[in-house]
């Protein structure tokens, strides 16, 4: 029974992280991709305003490699929220297995080069960010909070998926 439940609390993590995904997603990530006129100027206001408060140089420049990434944001992780936040908070979807795997590999591995830059680039000489960005360790750790989520979640639904007896189990039917 304590199994069961743990996997139930776990699943509604899940949940409600792809469900708050959605609207972090939308509003402020795509800005970078999606037309201006597309978001009022409050959204576009509290982008503008987080970029500054925590030196977030990525959400304000975009280079292309970072570019890139919101591009699959929205062409393949997107539709894979709410999905996953039905299948999460519905619980017991061995199906999302597969997909989920996918995403959490994908997502880990856009955060790698992201909390890289955020540790080692020198802001103050890329003559793309302008000098904005981190500069002292306080502020590139405070950054480094800000998207660790996004590493250690999927990390973490990496493990389920593939640790979890109940979404590791293989269905062994009778072959005819």
């Amino acid at each position: 029974m304590g199994a069961v439940r743990a996997r139930r609390c776990l699943e509604y993590l899940l949940g409600f992280y792809f469900l708050s995904h959605i609207p972090i997603t939308l509003f402020l990530d795509l800005q970078g991709l999606l037309p201006r006129e597309l978001y009022p100027d409050q959204v576009r206001n509290l982008l503008k305003w987080y970029s500054a408060e925590f030196k977030d140089s990525l959400m304000e420049h975009r280079p292309v490699w970072f570019t890139s990434f919101l591009f699959c944001e929205l062409l393949f992780q997107l539709p894979f929220f709410p999905v996953a936040a039905y299948a999460f908070l519905k619980g017991s979807c061995r199906w999302i297995r597969t997909p989920a795997i996918i995403y959490s590999v994908h997502c880990m591995t856009t955060l790698i080069p992201i909390l890289a830059s955020f540790l080692f680039d020198d802001f103050s000489k890329t003559s793309h960010f302008k000098g904005h960005g981190p500069h002292t360790l306080r502020e590139r750790l405070t950054l480094i909070s800000i998207y660790a989520p996004y590493l250690l979640i999927p990390l973490i639904l990496l493990l389920f998926m593939l640790r979890n007896p109940y979404y590791n189990h293989e269905d062994k039917r009778k072959k005819k």
